[in-house]
């Protein structure tokens, strides 16, 4: 079926000399769609640290030029292909990071179906995607909130279920860093789990604002550098954390491994900070007898299964006050590149 409309605005990084490397066309194609395609016209999208540093060539993972930026986004199902059968014309539909990673550990051939690396992302009017490479929003929440689930909000459930023999549950200890969308979400996540948050931050006015969302104990970072340590002794019996989110990479891992417990996890999902003198070394995982495991956001089953919970719980993800339009792409970039943001920046596109 044909979309109503010829043409839509989207955005492309072309070149990696920075923010001016995206390049902003009004009037761009409607894509056409395969038999088992869907056309999705967007209504939001959300901005991740990767956005920001694929247009400056510092992106690890793979990416092509050309690419439509961004991989969170949320609309309405406009037209489907003859052979669809999940979707309908009109349902509330978010996109799958890595398109193909359906279920089970990513694959390498997964690994290059990033949406705004390897695959046009959301940053547009209209996208055309695969049915199974989109999701059935959650019916609690807008748009807006919506549209943080993709990056974020899967990378935090991973974090904790994904793991299925040490899956989170009722009692376990969680410690998140920062005040990132991850973190937040995982402070949620584990709260509504019946589990103890620990989290660190740089003041105490995001301090109240953690503990607002669940957070029982929260440690300024600045103030207490040794918060590893800390962390361990506010555990039950001093035992240590379960799971930790590990989002600043070497120059915070020391601190993770003094917090975790024996058989604990910590999962890497970031790379925010630069290397460290102290930086740890595999060894340190055999001397603290721990799981460290690297993910990439989730599969679509952990994404449906976290939609339920999202639901059940009303959970609703922690938006930034300033919301930009499409066509002020570079000015979002650079206002959370700038870190003037708190929680998910989002971008109002219909």
């Amino acid at each position: 079926m044909a979309a109503s409309t010829e043409y839509g605005r989207e955005w492309k990084v072309v070149g990696t000399t920075g923010f001016d490397s995206l390049q902003y066309n009004e009037k761009a194609l409607v894509p056409r769609l395969g038999d088992k395609e869907v056309l999705v016209r967007f209504k939001a999208a959300s901005l991740n640290y990767r956005d920001l540093v694929i247009p400056m060539g510092k992106y690890p993972a793979p990416h092509r030029e050309g690419v439509v930026p961004g991989s969170d986004g949320a609309g309405i199902v406009e037209a489907a292909g003859g052979s669809v059968k999940r979707f309908k014309i009109g349902d509330r539909v978010g996109t799958l990071f890595n398109q193909d990673h359906q279920a089970g550990s990513l694959t390498p051939d997964g690994r290059n179906t990033g949406l705004g690396g390897c695959y046009d992302g959301t940053l547009r009017d209209f996208g055309a995607f695969d049915e199974t490479g989109l999701v059935h929003l959650p019916g609690n929440l807008n748009f807006l909130e919506a549209s943080t689930l993709t990056c974020a909000g899967l990378t935090a459930w991973n974090a904790l279920y994904g793991l299925k023999s040490r899956s989170l549950k009722q009692g376990d200890v969680v410690l998140t860093q920062g005040t990132g969308g991850v973190s937040m979400f995982a402070v949620q996540f584990a709260r509504a789990s019946g589990a103890t948050v620990i989290s660190t931050t740089s003041s105490n006015d995001k301090a109240s604002i953690l503990k607002k969302l669940g957070a029982k104990h929260v440690i300024n970072y600045k103030e207490d550098p040794n918060w590893g340590e800390t962390a361990k002794k506010l555990t039950p019996g001093g035992l240590g954390v379960s799971h930790i989110l590990e989002v600043g990479g070497p120059a915070t891992m020391s601190q993770s491994l003094k917090a975790i417990k024996i058989g604990g996890v910590i999962s890497i999902i970031g790379f925010l900070s630069s290397a460290s003198k102290d930086q740890p070394t595999f060894l340190d995982c055999l001397k603290h007898l721990c799981i460290v495991r690297g993910i990439i956001v989730g599969s679509r089953l952990q994404f449906e299964e976290m939609i339920r919970a999202v639901e059940a719980n009303d959970i609703h993800p922690i938006i930034d006050e300033k919301v930009f339009k499409l066509e002020e792409v570079k000015e979002a970039y650079q206002y959370m590149w700038d870190q003037k943001h708190f929680g998910k920046l989002c971008l109002e596109i219909a």
